[in-house]
């Protein structure tokens, strides 16, 4: 399909981490194409000839959670080439040069959580951020470095002038791949030509410790290690990053106040439902304000860690490739949403037989405008196929 002709924010999902037989591609074609008509655009041009399939390139992201089990949010610039003006997780493409050499294009491994999409996950956070996702090596805590050596790092690392490791090796730490915790994998179909295969992680920065230094026990002393405030990369690539709670980035997308693509709206929903002590599923207005003592909130980090680890396959290991599925009566939904599945994992470990799987109880809705993804939700696939007319 014409990816040009689709407006900016539509060509960046369509070409983003996360869309594989030729019957899917064209029912996302046709989705695409009623939605970039309804809002005025040109319709988009029979291809002319299929295009080899592009080969998706490894990109990780990182869900960071605050001490107060906030999630850090980037705005992405308007100029963007991918999610422009959009909320996303920090994160980026696997640099060789910084991270290793990832497995051949054919290898299944290629699309296996490994050191090395770990390594790109903590580099990209730190550079995109400020936040540095490393321990120090003499006592394994955080690894603190003064702000004016922090951005300094973040200009040679981003410029190529530095490698990654060289430079934590310089200020005495190491990147803590082992804090990362897998939370799926996205892989964007074949039907577009900008393909990525993105390991997405949770990360936990330390709790904030409410007890009396002089009571604290030596297992405390994480707790006191001062987390900086996350800054952007002065323009580069983004404009704001903030922490704010699961619910509210969802309150705030479905309002229409900022631009969720339906990735990152769909694992926020995820975190929503064990940080946020919701009434029911999708009331993300409701959330409380009242601050939490720490033992409450490490207690709701063990309910998504515990989370995450259930599921056949577990939500580490959950890989998903989304496409556009129609309602059963095979209408169009009077809301003009488009209904992604979530189920497959793409083309590449179809073709592996290695028995990867997506989610196939969920789905999420989405209605994309000229502006970006609008009227997101995340419901039971059993309610999105038996959609009507007049829903």
């Amino acid at each position: 399909m014409c990816i040009a002709l689709l407006p900016a924010t539509v060509r960046t999902f369509a070409t983003s981490s996360c869309f594989h037989n030729e019957q899917e591609d064209r029912l996302l074609t046709e989705v695409l194409r009623g939605q970039t008509e309804s809002n005025g655009f040109a319709a988009m041009a029979p291809a002319k000839e299929k295009k080899p399939v592009a080969v998706p390139r490894p990109s990780a992201s990182v869900l960071v959670v605050s001490p107060n089990n906030q999630i850090l949010l980037l705005q992405r610039v308007r100029q963007s080439s991918a999610f422009p003006s959009a909320h996303v997780f920090p994160g980026g493409n696997v640099s060789a040069s910084h991270d290793g050499d990832m497995p051949p294009p054919e290898s299944p491994d290629r699309h296996v959580d490994n050191e090395i999409y770990r390594m790109a996950a903590v580099r990209e956070t730190f550079e995109e951020s400020g936040i540095l996702l490393a321990r120090n090596n003499g006592f394994g805590r955080l690894l603190e470095v003064p702000e004016a050596e922090r951005e300094e790092g973040r200009k040679l690392v981003h410029g190529n002038k530095m490698p990654f490791p060289k430079w934590l090796a310089q200020k005495g730490g190491r990147a803590d791949i082992e804090g990362l915790i897998p939370f799926t994998r996205w892989v964007t179909p074949t039907n577009v030509p900008k393909r990525f295969t993105t390991q997405m992680y949770l990360y936990f920065l330390p709790t904030l410790n409410s007890t009396p230094i002089t009571e604290a026990t030596a297992n405390d002393d994480e707790a006191e290690v001062r987390i900086p405030v996350p800054t952007t990369d002065g323009g580069l690539e983004h404009t704001t990053a903030r922490f704010l709670p699961a619910s509210v980035w969802l309150r705030l997308a479905q309002e229409g106040r900022i631009i969720l693509f339906p990735p990152q709206f769909f694992l926020l929903h995820q975190v929503a439902q064990h940080f946020d002590n919701l009434p029911s599923p999708t009331a993300y207005g409701s959330i409380s304000r009242e601050p939490l003592p720490r033992e409450e909130l490490e207690a709701r980090r063990k309910r998504l860690q515990d989370f995450v680890q259930t599921g056949e396959p577990p939500w580490t290991e959950k890989c998903i490739s989304p496409t556009a599925l129609p309602p059963r009566d095979g209408k169009m939904r009077a809301d003009g949403r488009a209904v992604l599945g979530l189920n497959k994992p793409g083309p590449e470990l179809e073709a592996a037989n290695l028995g990867r799987k997506g989610i196939a109880e969920q789905c999420v809705l989405v209605e994309f405008k000229k502006e970006g993804p609008r009227k997101l939700a995340v419901i039971s696939r059993e309610e999105a196929l038996g959609a009507t007319a007049k829903l």
